[in-house]
């Protein structure tokens, strides 16, 4: 297959995804099932080695997405109907002064961000999202959006993510400079493509009507007697507080040793939500007055709505797959490698392309790197640490639609694909061209 054939076909078929749903209006899930094999069979694959491989990209996303929103969900049911929310929501606009909400959110996703995944990040946050706007009368998109991009920029551009720590080594690049040239580049990218942008589109893609999620956690009346602002964040982080527990398993026990299994089971991302969910229950639930028939009809009424979520997700999962097991995605890395730029440029162009193909910014970060590390260690043409970053924000750009986040930004704040292109695929591109353009600069003083 020909590369500019790949390429090709990989545009006729995104444009096609949102023709369909924006202008026909048909069910995004149908949609993206069937263009998805439409793509693998014009790119010669076999019938049933193209149901096959939509159905594994699904079930692929959804084995680790489908429990985070689950989960996450249920957590942020509990936080709104026992009032958590709104004392977190009080405390911030007292603290910050509602005109810099969209501003503490940001600065709330670039700390809670920091060992968490942007799905994982995202469901902890969003219903404190939905209160502080709803507490500040200010529009959702500018809270949640600026929130949406520290998490983002977090996730791509500073360790310890799993992507940047493959990339770390592979382009054998120190952690500490990396986390400082990270946050050096990374605190003005998300604050451009964040609270600056969102202000600015916020009023400019027409009427956004509440989200069936919405409704979850601001239909409600607040109890008179609200949670402790110190025992609620440390509720909403006990996930986060497991995790980097995780992460320290290697350093504090041999590996393959009880401790050493056990921190690397609590600090599991779905234990982490599990343990955190219950602990609710506890603090939301039974020590608010809640009875356990009440906690359980709330735990099951919050999931209704995110049945379309997660079949988004998945169908976005394999969109993705199709792409690579067809082999569209490869044809065009090949494209873009054959392109003579400098390493820094290469590698952020490797990572977009990728990107687009496989809809994942994990595996665009850890395909890109996996490429051009060789390239730097025999050339020694760029700093290994600003490798890492601009590989990272590459590995964000242009929030496609195959890309689990697009639609769970959609969905969760109620918005068309183009209103979700207008934002946050627009957000995501921001992120990844500021991450280059800053890099190359602080390459002319860092080398």
């Amino acid at each position: 297959m020909s590369s500019l054939f790949a390429l090709s076909l990989a545009v006729c078929a995104i444009v096609s995804v949102v023709v369909l749903i924006a202008r026909f209006r048909i069910n995004p899930f149908i949609v993206l099932f069937a263009v998805s094999l439409a793509l693998a069979l014009c790119a010669g694959m076999p019938p049933q080695k193209a149901i096959a491989s939509f159905e594994a990209g699904a079930g692929r996303v959804l084995g680790h997405v489908a429990t985070v929103i689950a989960l996450g969900t249920m957590l942020g049911k509990m936080l709104a109907e026992s009032g958590g929310a709104d004392r977190i929501a009080l405390t911030i606009t007292r603290l910050a002064g509602e005109k810099r909400v969209s501003w503490a959110m940001m600065v709330i996703g670039l700390l809670v961000g920091l060992p968490v995944f942007f799905e994982v990040g995202f469901v902890l946050l969003i219903p404190l999202a939905f209160t502080l706007a709803r507490r500040t009368n200010t529009p959702l998109l500018r809270v949640a959006l600026p929130m949406g991009a520290a998490l983002s920029v977090t996730h791509a551009m500073i360790p310890p993510h799993p992507a940047t720590l493959l990339a770390l080594s592979a382009y054998h690049a120190d952690i500490g400079r990396t986390i400082l040239w990270g946050i050096v580049i990374g605190t003005p990218a998300a604050a451009l493509a964040g609270p600056v942008y969102a202000r600015f589109i916020a009023g400019r893609i027409g009427p956004v009507l509440p989200s069936a999620l919405e409704a979850q956690f601001v239909n409600h009346d607040v109890p008179k007697s609200m949670p402790g602002f110190g025992i609620t964040v440390l509720t909403i982080l006990s996930p986060v507080v497991l995790m980097l527990v995780g992460s320290t398993a290697d350093v504090v026990a041999s590996p393959h040793t009880p401790l050493n299994n056990a921190l690397h089971f609590i600090g599991n991302t779905d234990i982490a939500l599990a343990l955190a969910t219950l602990l609710s229950f506890q603090v939301f639930g039974t020590a608010r007055g809640f009875s356990r028939e009440t906690i359980l009809k709330f735990t099951n009424d919050c999931l209704a709505p995110t049945a379309l979520i997660m079949l988004l997700v998945g169908a976005g999962g394999g969109f993705g797959q199709e792409l690579v097991d067809s082999g569209v995605s490869t044809a065009i890395t090949d494209l873009a490698v054959g392109a003579h730029v400098p390493l820094l440029v290469l590698a952020w162009l490797l990572a977009v392309v990728v990107r687009v193909a496989t809809g994942s910014a994990t595996v665009a970060m850890s395909t890109a790197a996996g490429i051009v590390g060789p390239i730097l260690v025999h050339t020694h043409g760029a700093s290994p640490e600003l490798m890492v970053i601009v590989t990272g924000a590459g590995s964000v750009a242009l929030g496609p639609l195959n890309d689990a986040g697009f639609w769970q930004i959609k969905e969760y704040l109620g918005l068309s694909v183009g209103q979700t292109i207008k934002t946050w695929s627009v957000i995501e591109t921001l992120i990844a061209v500021l991450g280059l353009v800053f890099a190359l600069l602080l390459s002319l003083v860092v080398g």
